[in-house]
């Protein structure tokens, strides 16, 4: 499933290619018909993102609300568009460019008001904190502070549970514990509040460079494979990172095997000489 620096590349990418000019809206495959048809040739007023939630404003005619799923793709292109196919949930299109939507979990036509009680029922997302405004950034990561601190549950699960903190997938969730060196199991109460807003701080940082890279990395300077003398990563997710995906390998800093185990749906992966606080 894309994590949330993806998302918001997706509705920067938007507006870029289509907003403020009409464009043309249907649904080869027949499942977003009747919505379609309310939204063609109308203009794509702007793009939202919140957490793994992707939104689509037409103006009065309302949201196109996204959320890619497990299966979900976005496919851009220019023309020539290729022949609408039935696996095509979605398409958007003007005369530079066009937009293929494939598989997404879902794809509704909705009003300002169903946006906004998605909104309230997220967490808040690191990339919507203030860019230019570290207080109020910090301010904004009290509201999943509030939810962790009185937490039994793991931070590994509170950090992937949307309702708590939004748009941090599998790969953010593994990094920024390492980069913290905070065992996955510890409970969310017995976090300080300290160590939280320094994660949330380095989460802030990762995602931006996640949506300006268009990839994942979260190796610091001095850990490069350049720095360290050592292979670059292979891997099909790409980016160079401390444990995601490392299971078995030896830890970059201290040589101790990387461990992997489920945890909230999803295989976790941590040092545990590294991470033993």
């Amino acid at each position: 499933m894309p994590e949330g620096h993806t998302i918001h590349r997706l509705a920067a990418d938007h507006i870029d290619r289509f907003g403020g000019r009409p464009v043309r809206v249907s649904s080869p495959q027949g499942k977003f018909s009747d919505s379609a048809a309310l939204l063609d040739g109308r203009v794509m007023e702007g793009a939202d993102a919140h957490g793994k939630h992707l939104f689509l404003g037409f103006g009065g005619a309302g949201w196109v609300h996204v959320h890619l799923g497990l299966f979900g793709k976005v496919h851009f292109g220019a023309p020539p568009l290729p022949p609408p196919t039935d696996t095509v949930r979605l398409r958007i299109a003007d005369d530079t460019a066009y937009m293929d939507l494939r598989g997404p979990t879902t794809c509704a036509l909705i009003t300002e008001p169903e946006k906004q009680a998605i909104h309230d029922r997220l967490g808040p997302d690191p990339l919507r904190a203030a860019a230019d405004d570290p207080e109020a950034a910090e301010a904004y990561g009290e509201k999943a502070w509030e939810r962790i601190s009185r937490s039994r549950v793991t931070v590994a699960a509170l950090l992937m549970d949307q309702k708590v903190i939004a748009g941090v997938g599998n790969v953010y969730r593994a990094e920024v514990l390492f980069r913290h060196g905070i065992d996955p199991y510890r409970a969310g109460k017995d976090l300080g509040h300290d160590e939280w807003h320094a994660v949330w701080a380095d989460l802030i940082g990762l995602m931006r460079e996640g949506v300006r890279n268009n990839r994942i990395d979260t190796v610091r300077p001095e850990h490069t494979p350049e720095a360290m003398g050592r292979p670059p990563r292979v891997d099909d997710h790409g980016g160079e990172v401390y444990v995601y995906r490392r299971a078995l390998l030896p830890c970059l800093l201290c040589g101790t095997e990387i461990r992997t185990a489920p945890l909230a749906a999803r295989n976790l992966f941590w040092c545990p000489n590294c991470q033993r606080d």
